[in-house]
């Protein structure tokens, strides 16, 4: 199922639970696949044209009034084009906005360098109130959801929208926001990944089993606020610790447990994520050789710093 379907459903589930939540969409209510929810509730969703700003400044009123808005546009509309009005309107204000950013990273794939962002995930980190999430699949959408629309203050999501892929059991996976899913247990090294590249790690995890390395695996859909319980038992574990993740490797996942482990657990660390490169257009499988976040890429550096924790 696409991502932005299995969105699309789950919300108006909730919608029916709950009148105090809408929808407000910057010209995309098409491209993210929201168009039933403006078909069931006219008048609790709302298209303000290519206007991300005042998007955001009209959900921050809704917020005011008790309203649990959900805003929805591509990630670099949703953070770049957006952050003044986030940093000030959103996260001082203490609201409670649900920023719901479409197609981070090299998810944007044919849509090129305007709408590819690399550094919103740190922009979000650097703000107080708000939680930063990074989405695998569309189970862990579903089931992240409720949580989402519940928690009492703003969260900024990275979704895929045409994702189909599907890495966790649709009958069984259980999600808890602020909480990393253990998907593998290792003793040589630990992989922390968030969002579409998880399942990338999970695959890379079972390569590096039949080379004899035994990979701790953490999926950590909420990078903000980290699991710090959870990485620091696992780096404990295998003093070595690879992140993975479909962001620039300055402020995101990578910067976030790297500052913890610092302070609390030094030990070996790498990252396979994008290393100050601009973005470009290209098919997912092209772009994620060409900015080195393969599979391969993963196994090759989990191999390389287990082998440098050896010497």
């Amino acid at each position: 199922m696409e991502l932005r379907k299995a969105y699309v459903a789950k919300l108006l589930e909730l919608m029916q639970k709950n009148k105090k939540i809408v929808i407000l969409d910057a010209d995309l209510a098409a491209a993210g696949g929201t168009k039933p929810i403006y078909q069931q509730f006219p008048k609790r969703a709302f298209d303000v044209g290519i206007a991300e700003s005042n998007m955001t400044c009209m959900a921050v009123g809704m917020s005011a009034y008790g309203y649990i808005p959900f805003i929805h546009s591509f990630a670099p509309f949703c953070s770049r084009r957006n952050f003044d009005q986030i940093a000030v309107s959103i996260s001082y204000s203490e609201q409670n906005v649900k920023i719901m950013a479409f197609d981070p990273g090299i998810t944007a794939t044919s849509n090129g360098g305007t709408h590819m962002t690399f550094e919103d995930v740190a922009m979000m980190r650097a703000l107080p109130n708000i939680v930063v999430m990074d989405i695998v699949d569309w189970v862990q959408m579903r089931e992240a959801l409720p949580q989402i629309a519940n928690h009492k203050g703003s969260v900024y999501v990275r979704m895929a929208r045409k994702q189909t892929e599907q890495l966790f059991d649709e009958n069984t996976y259980r999600f808890k926001l602020g909480k990393a899913d253990k998907l593998s247990e290792g003793k040589d090294i630990t992989i922390i990944s968030t969002g579409c590249l998880t399942i990338d790690a999970s695959r890379a995890v079972q390569r590096l089993k039949e080379q004899g390395i035994n990979a701790e695996l953490l999926c950590m859909a909420t990078i903000k606020p980290l699991d710090e319980q959870a990485v620091l038992q696992s780096a404990k574990k295998t003093n070595a610790v690879l992140t993975v993740e479909n962001h620039s490797v300055h402020g995101g996942l990578y910067s976030a447990v790297t500052e913890l482990l610092s302070r609390e657990y030094p030990c070996r660390c790498d990252a396979v994520a994008v290393y100050d490169r601009i973005s470009q257009v290209g098919s997912l499988n092209d772009l994620k050789r060409d900015y080195h976040l393969t599979e391969q890429d993963i196994v090759d550096k989990a191999v390389a710093l287990v082998n440098s924790k050896r010497k």
